[in-house]
């Protein structure tokens, strides 16, 4: 059945499917929008140093986008500013447009998360935060938020969560899988198990900035190498979550993998079950095989939908995952944005639809 998360009318078309976006990106137009919710101290080192993140650029993505913030044509505001920073151009290009009733906002970016100088990170996190809160989620109940902690800093993001964990407007813990050192060590565990307690599940978006190139062998030459490199890097972070045995110490810790596709998820499941058997004298901690964990505590959402030459042939993937895990996600106001009239590469049953567009996310963040 639909279901509906918000107390007053969501819905503009009642003949079209009720749909959950997992993955929206708000973007703010400058610097000044967080200065309210910074002390004057950063907000003097904001306009005199900026930011810089830990990465081998002084600022910015590594590879620029052929649009500004990688966005769609169309999703610059009429009343001006940047694709994705107006709420009400959201709500109507997307939300009502969509008949979206849940939408998860993920403010990635120059979000903090990343900085060089941790201090000033932790504070812009939490002032990301109080925008969100503020500027998105109290004048629209849609919306959803991911909490901005700055994972680098253990403390720093325990305190964080510990602020907002009980607001039911926060739904999820933010992180990006390009981490400082592999994601399942010991270093991240407490912000693990703090937002397990908090029934936050982990939400890991594609990029960030860990210090250390994206490929293997050193940083790539082109940014198709680096989009294709997401899906390595979710790989890696997945990996790393099931053989340090975090799933096993956290049981109820749920894991969000977004905008790194899915359809990479089954052939590295099928790896590590084969290699386990061979090796799991080394890592008696697992008290079950690796796709087990993966099957019982990791979700991802859809966008970037895999479009294989013969599109059924993505039925395989999501068969093996199960559509119980998957998020149906747009990715706004990004180019690749991902329509829900045409993701599904062929026609479904009117209840798993729902459970694909709707349900699934509606359960996992608890919005029933």
């Amino acid at each position: 059945m639909n279901v509906q998360v918000s107390a007053r009318p969501l819905v503009t078309n009642a003949s079209k499917l009720m749909t959950a976006d997992c993955d929206i990106h708000p973007q703010r137009s400058n610097n000044a929008q967080l200065f309210p919710y910074l002390e004057e101290r950063w907000v003097e080192h904001f306009k005199m140093f900026g930011s810089r993140p830990r990465q081998a650029y002084q600022a910015g993505p590594a590879y620029p986008k052929g649009q500004p913030n990688a966005s769609r044509r169309d999703a610059w505001p009429p009343e001006g500013g940047r694709p994705g920073s107006s709420l009400s151009f959201m709500q109507k290009q997307l939300l009502d447009q969509n008949n979206c009733v849940l939408g998860i906002l993920n403010p990635t970016g120059d979000n903090g998360q990343a900085f060089q100088n941790r201090a000033f990170g932790a504070a812009v996190c939490h002032a990301m935060n109080e925008w969100i809160l503020n500027e998105w989620l109290i004048p629209e109940p849609r919306l959803k938020g991911s909490l901005v902690v700055p994972f680098e800093d253990p403390e720093a993001a325990l305190a964080e969560l510990e602020l907002y964990a009980g607001d039911p407007r926060f739904v999820q813990v933010l992180m990006l899988n390009r981490t400082a050192e592999p994601a399942g060590q010991k270093r991240y565990w407490k912000l693990y198990e703090a937002a397990a307690a908090a029934g936050m599940p982990i939400g890991v978006h594609a990029f960030g900035f860990g210090g250390h190139p994206s490929s293997g062998a050193g940083w790539p030459s082109y940014y198709i190498e680096d989009m294709v490199g997401h899906a390595q890097s979710c790989q890696t972070f997945v990996t790393s979550m099931v053989i340090e045995g975090v799933f096993e110490r956290i049981p109820n810790l749920q894991l969000v993998m977004i905008e790194g596709g899915f359809a990479w998820m089954p052939s590295l499941a099928w790896r590590l079950d084969k290699l386990w058997n061979r090796l799991k004298v080394e890592i008696p901690h697992l008290k079950m095989l690796p796709s087990e964990y993966i099957h019982r505590n990791v979700w991802l959402t859809t966008q970037p939908m895999e479009e294989p030459a013969k599109r059924e042939q993505v039925l395989d993937a999501i068969d093996w995952i199960g559509w119980d895990k998957l998020l149906f996600a747009t990715d706004y106001p990004h180019w690749d944005y991902d329509d829900p009239d045409q993701v599904l590469p062929m026609p479904l049953a009117e209840e798993k639809k729902r459970d694909f567009f709707l349900n699934n996310a509606v359960k996992l963040y608890r919005q029933g």
